[in-house]
């Protein structure tokens, strides 16, 4: 594992664009192919920022947390995005930049671990969508698992419909071998990985 204390700078993301959350929903569909046009980061720190960015002075996100407890960590797979190596990177919505987590395109790594899914591997990026389960059912106990897994929608929902806003293909993928991802990110052994995301040019 490869990690730094550098970190990248994300575009400050907009809070506005031409298109109606209503032409967005209409148009929402789960869409599995992807061209080879890379990512712009700008578009990257827009999706980022639609998972989980900070949206008030006093720390509140973009989708709603039990608690306001936040445990959901978003990991980024690089394949193929202007300004920025391929590596696997992690979002820090406080400061709203990526800290470099591992080094090389590990989309294959995630590919191989969705059960061969082979069009994970074609999108620019994977999203991960993990979560810290300790963050939130040390208030709530058992029953906060099922808070988290009910913001995990929220999160994916919201990146799905920014995904749509930029012409963006997206399709979440739920069938996956939980450890062989969490090996292929190196993931800290307190967090687990739940939902994948390729995404890219349509």
């Amino acid at each position: 594992m490869t990690q730094t204390n550098a970190t990248i700078p994300l575009p400050t993301p907009r809070l506005d664009s031409q298109y109606s959350v209503e032409s967005v929903l209409q148009g929402r569909r789960s869409v599995r192919a992807f061209g080879h046009e890379p990512l712009a980061l700008a578009d990257v720190a827009q999706l980022l920022w639609a998972a989980q960015g900070v949206t008030s002075a006093d720390g509140l996100r973009t989708a709603p947390s039990a608690g306001a407890l936040y445990p959901l960590e978003i990991y980024l797979a690089v394949g193929n995005v202007n300004g920025i190596a391929a590596g696997v990177y992690k979002y820090l919505p406080d400061i709203q930049r990526l800290k470099l987590w591992a080094e090389g395109d590990h989309r294959h790594n995630l590919a191989d671990a969705a059960l061969d899914q082979d069009f994970v591997k074609r999108g620019a990026v994977v999203l991960v969508f993990a979560a810290t389960p300790a963050r939130t059912t040390g208030k709530y106990g058992e029953r906060g698992v099922r808070y988290i897994h009910i913001e995990i929608g929220h999160a994916a929902q919201n990146v799905l419909l920014q995904a749509g806003a930029l012409k963006l293909s997206a399709v979440v993928v739920g069938a996956f071998d939980d450890q062989s991802v969490e090996r292929a990110l190196q993931l800290p052994r307190s967090e687990q990985a739940l939902y994948l995301m390729p995404i890219g040019r349509r």
